[in-house]
């Protein structure tokens, strides 16, 4: 099993931060890299020509290594929404059909669709929290509603942000192609973590930020675009989305084609050659460990959670529903006034979400992490 990898991390040891989910530490490698590219900003002329394009592409590469993908196929982005937008671009909704989102998703693959329903004529059927906290039976269920309007797309968290419960997109991609339907997946809190393969899985479009789960920076995302939709129009008009638009040649303007791959959904000024490199060491890290070494010490550390946390009186989602990395406490009487805060004076650091406590651990975390939090726990509930 993947031992802790607390030493690459600059976290003391009175620090108990299980909150992964809302922002991950940066490596002490990441950090090392993004001074020494700030420093290169204060002296751009010493950058190569080249140096530019090396980033994008090492970046690149290291996002699609994460699911699987072709460089090919993915785009430099800065955000989730960024993505979801240039997919609202790409994707026609035909009127009188319907979008299916999960209810308290989080905004970013949500409101595009929630916007451009009432003036293009679909309807958005928002599937209910199941009571049993089954996302996937409930997703599967709403696809297949009898009387329903034809489902054109599905826009879903891989993993639900504030709840931890998980969608099984083995099989709710299948039931969606089955009905011609199309699929976004928000994969924020499962790629580089749970295993995804765009070549077995195939959605139409799939996005993830570099901040939270990789290891990353702020500002840096991937748009994976399947190839039935890389003749879309990017959101920007940029001259790296054409064919031979440079500065350096004449004529300028030399070949206005868009280029024949993902590459055509590069955001503007994506010369971010600071935080590019700091979100490809912590992506190269990653998938250096590998998804099935980080989910077997993940497993550990929240079943440990879930079982010290049996008879506190907060409700604990099965493991059959919910992501093997996050466990989400609900409280049939709410969360006592406070009590993030409270932790947090201790030194506990969670986070609240829609009423529950997410508890989200990542590789720097062990054993002793998951036994302060819950000596703490219980007693500032006391």
């Amino acid at each position: 099993m993947l031992a802790s990898q607390r030493t690459l991390f600059d976290i003391p040891r009175d620090v108990c931060f299980l909150n992964a989910a809302s922002w991950s530490p940066l490596p002490l490698a990441t950090q090392q890299a993004g001074r020494a590219a700030v420093a290169r900003k204060g002296q751009p002329w010493k950058l190569d020509q080249s140096f530019a394009q090396a980033q994008y592409e090492r970046a690149r590469r290291a996002a699609a290594a994460l699911i699987g993908a072709s460089p090919d196929d993915v785009a430099l982005i800065s955000s989730v929404g960024y993505g979801v937008a240039t997919a609202g671009k790409v994707l026609t909704i035909p009127r009188g059909s319907r979008v299916l989102l999960l209810a308290d998703d989080h905004s970013s693959p949500v409101l595009e669709w929630m916007t451009r329903a009432p003036e293009e004529g679909y309807a958005v059927d928002v599937v209910a929290r199941p009571d049993d906290g089954d996302w996937t039976a409930a997703v599967l269920e709403a696809i297949a509603r009898p009387g329903a309007p034809p489902p054109a797309l599905a826009s879903i968290s891989s993993v639900h942000w504030s709840d931890g419960g998980l969608v099984d997109l083995d099989r709710v991609a299948p039931a969606l192609r089955a009905r011609g339907a199309a699929l976004l997946v928000d994969a924020t809190h499962s790629a580089g973590i749970m295993k995804i393969d765009v070549a077995a899985l195939d959605p139409d479009f799939l996005v993830f930020p570099t901040y939270k789960w990789v290891l990353g920076p702020y500002g840096r995302a991937f748009l994976y675009v399947a190839k039935r939709h890389q003749g879309g129009v990017p959101l920007e008009q940029t001259s790296y989305g054409r064919r031979a638009v440079a500065a350096e040649r004449a004529p300028y303007l030399g070949d206005t084609a868009y280029v024949d791959s993902a590459r055509r959904f590069d955001m503007g000024e994506r010369d971010h050659f600071i935080s590019l490199e700091m979100a490809a060491i912590g992506m190269e890290l990653v998938a250096r460990w590998g998804s099935d070494a980080i989910l077997s010490r993940l497993r550990v550390l929240t079943g440990l959670l879930a079982d010290g946390l049996c008879g506190s009186g907060a409700l604990v989602p099965d493991a059959r529903v919910r992501a093997p990395h996050i466990v989400s406490l609900a409280f049939p009487e709410g969360m006592p006034g406070g009590m993030i805060a409270r932790l947090a004076a201790e030194n506990v650091h969670v986070a609240a979400r829609l009423g529950r406590m997410r508890i989200s651990p990542h590789v720097y975390n062990d054993e002793e992490d998951v036994g302060r939090f819950l000596d703490t726990f219980y007693r500032v509930m006391n």
